[in-house]
């Protein structure tokens, strides 16, 4: 089976737009949030997406993250206004997928992108097994523009 992408047709960069709170304690001592809490922020993004990709949860499979790429083009800076993860899927195979993640400030600076690959596994197992079909058709109708990072050896990993 190939696997889809969003390429191949005419999409837009993000299917869900997600406001995620930031909180004074995310500041490192550059005062901005620290790089491990953008990674949360994803993480954050990430769960909500599903929330609302499958609202009553996954059955049968859960998700472990495979791989995280994260490209940083600005800082973020502490705002009681919540920063913007615009969400989608960026590539369905046999049994993975990308999601393709833009953080933007209040401002709606691109402050960080990710691409993360989850994999679906069989809890019963712990293995990983094939993309069920509910959940594929969900992942399908939430195909956006897959992740171009700037830097080459982003680009190249994997």
């Amino acid at each position: 089976m190939v696997a889809a992408v969003a390429s191949e047709r005419s999409a837009p960069d993000y299917v869900l737009e997600i406001p995620v709170h930031l909180r004074w304690g995310d500041m490192d001592i550059n005062n901005h949030i620290n790089n491990v809490q953008i990674s949360r922020l994803f993480e954050e993004a990430r769960v909500r997406s599903f929330h609302e990709w499958i609202p009553d949860g996954p059955r049968n499979f859960s998700f472990l993250v495979a791989r995280q790429d994260i490209e940083f083009s600005a800082p973020v800076h502490y705002s009681t206004h919540p920063v913007t993860v615009r969400s989608c899927i960026g590539r369905v195979g046999r049994s993975s997928f990308t999601m393709a993640l833009r953080l933007f400030d209040k401002e709606g600076v691109l402050c960080a992108t990710a691409e993360t690959t989850l994999v679906v596994v069989d809890p019963a197992v712990g293995r990983p097994t094939p993309i069920p079909d509910q959940l594929r058709e969900v992942l399908l109708n939430s195909l956006g523009e897959p992740v171009k990072f700037h830097s080459a050896r982003a680009n190249t990993a994997g």
